[in-house]
């Protein structure tokens, strides 16, 4: 048996009312207004009728009436698959949601200018990855004790980072703050990456000889059938005679 204080707190409990349904669709015989404006289950317009006889034309199509836009004057209802209709937009929100991508910044620390290239690599690599999801990346550096005599290598090292993400960032930000440095390096447009690609492995292909190089401006000159200048009107002068 329950102790009385199990049942003082759920009398004591307030009421809590279920908003599960709130944001259910009114269907068939939920449906209060009349007329309404309806599209049958070919997706045809049907026009303005009683809602008697929309209920009866959906339960005559073994599918349900569905009231999908209230607000208007009169309302729109169809005539549809009501669980065939929610699965479709549950998928629907999902793959919208999956594509969606927020914006975020992402820093990567390098803790000293003497970091080993393999190490730096992988850092580079990663921040690669957050630049291809279309998010920023800030790259820091800070100094310490002695190395603070070394801001030129520092330096080495950004560079070096520019030229290894310039397929897919760009540097938007680069400065210095007593003893640290920052980078920042915002994506690329996938129509420039795109570009990008495309110009290196044309350039890739030129290299091996497995492309012609692009020829050079030529200076256009003018047709040989090209009508002369007209001669100036201006008459000669007259030279002096001769003593």
């Amino acid at each position: 048996m329950l102790p009385i204080e199990y049942w003082r707190q759920k009398i004591a409990r307030p009421f809590r009312r279920d908003t599960r349904n709130n944001n259910e669709l009114r269907r068939n015989d939920r449906i209060r207004v009349s007329p309404v404006r309806l599209i049958d289950q070919n997706e045809e317009q049907a026009g303005i009728v009683p809602l008697s006889e929309a209920q009866a034309m959906a339960r005559e199509a073994g599918l349900d009436l569905v009231e999908v836009v209230p607000t208007a004057t009169p309302p729109v209802c169809r005539i549809l698959d009501y669980g065939k209709y929610k699965y479709d937009l549950a998928k629907k929100q999902r793959q919208a949601k999956a594509h969606r991508h927020e914006t975020e910044l992402k820093e990567v620390r390098i803790r000293t200018p003497k970091i080993d290239t393999h190490d730096l690599m992988i850092k580079v690599e990663r921040a690669r990855g957050f630049l291809l999801r279309g998010d920023r990346v800030q790259f820091s550096l800070r100094f310490r004790g002695r190395e603070l005599a070394h801001i030129d290598e520092g330096q080495r090292i950004f560079t070096q980072i520019e030229e290894a993400l310039q397929d897919c960032g760009k540097v938007d930000r680069n400065r210095r703050e007593g003893r640290r440095i920052t980078m920042l390096i915002a994506p690329l447009t996938k129509q420039q990456i795109l570009q990008k690609r495309q110009a290196a492995n044309l350039a890739a292909k030129i290299a091996r000889g497995e492309a012609p190089a692009p020829a050079p401006d030529a200076t256009i000159a003018p047709p040989e059938d090209a009508a002369p200048k007209p001669l100036s009107e201006t008459p000669p002068e007259t030279l002096p005679p001769a003593e």
